[in-house]
């Protein structure tokens, strides 16, 4: 049975332009050419049906083609800062470990916060991996400076805004009673302080005496900051490791970056030291006020 009723041209070709087919058109004879224009499907599959092969597409509508759409501002600047990502991780490829921590420690404002915890614990960090490049033999100061960090990071994540201050942190803990009992934070502080002494002591000593070996440079830097501090027993430990750390020039090589030599080494070392400096003169200047710069170890 054949419907009589005319639909008007009109709603129908509406209908295509809207995308919405209107309900009686499929019930009514149309011509070929219009009733394969009809949207029986979604318009991304017709646009897919419609497009033409890649080689028939001049060299204009090819780049049209493939031209990204753009993107919102959100997504422009998470693109940008992406690629400047990139662009430090490859400038960095070559440095050495020392230009790295100093990079590091630009991050802070070391002439606004001179006694922060961050820049303490990055220094401690580099100390750490400088020890892990010497080798098992400095294990018990490795684990020394290791348990300091954390002892640090613990009391630090308990109140971030307060104690990002070192100076709050051992006026809390000299107000309780605290900071001279073992696993105190102010000790944990005296302690990574004197050790990244030792450390740029040990970098200063490298450059200023290029004769020594190794063995030697470690022994006249620990002697000179760490073992009047110490007690007979961790005296003893430091006396049997000092007799296995590397050659000299095997340290140097592993301190370098892929793409330096030794005098670039020297100076990122020399521009380390000026910039921590400041932060240790505070941090001795904070643990004398309180008296606790003349604490031993057993």
């Amino acid at each position: 049975m054949r419907l009589n009723k005319v639909i008007p041209m009109a709603s129908v070709s509406g209908s295509l332009q809207s995308g919405n087919l209107h309900p009686l058109a499929r019930l009514v004879d149309l011509p070929n050419s219009l009733r394969l224009s009809l949207p029986t499907r979604r318009r991304s599959d017709m646009a897919r049906k419609r497009r033409c092969p890649r080689d028939q597409l001049g060299p204009d509508q090819t780049m049209k083609r493939m031209k990204p759409a753009r993107k919102s501002k959100g997504e422009e600047v998470e693109v940008e800062v992406e690629e400047e990502e990139d662009k430090s991780r490859g400038r960095r490829q070559g440095w050495s470990d020392v230009r790295m921590a100093l990079e590091e420690l630009s991050l802070f404002k070391l002439e606004e916060s001179k006694v922060s915890a961050m820049p303490l614990l990055a220094a401690s960090n580099l100390l750490l991996h400088l020890l892990d490049k010497i080798g098992p033999t400095m294990l018990v100061l490795r684990l020394d400076i290791q348990r300091n960090v954390q002892r640090v990071e613990e009391v630090f994540m308990l109140d971030p805004n307060m104690n990002t201050s070192l100076i709050e942190i051992v006026k809390k803990e000299v107000g309780e009673g605290t900071s001279r009992k073992a696993g105190s934070c102010s000790k944990a502080i005296l302690w990574l302080t004197r050790s990244i002494v030792f450390g740029l002591t040990l970098f200063q000593k490298l450059d200023k005496n290029p004769e020594l070996k190794l063995e030697q440079v470690v022994e006249e830097a620990y002697s000179e900051v760490l073992k009047p501090c110490h007690g007979w027993i961790s005296s003893a430990a430091y006396k049997i490791a000092l007799k296995l750390v590397p050659e000299r020039e095997t340290l140097i090589r592993l301190l370098m970056g892929q793409e330096q030599d030794y005098e670039a080494l020297k100076q990122d070392i020399k521009s380390y030291v000026s910039v921590i400096q400041p932060l240790l003169d505070e941090i001795c200047a904070l643990l004398r006020t309180y008296h606790l710069d003349k604490l031993k170890s057993t």
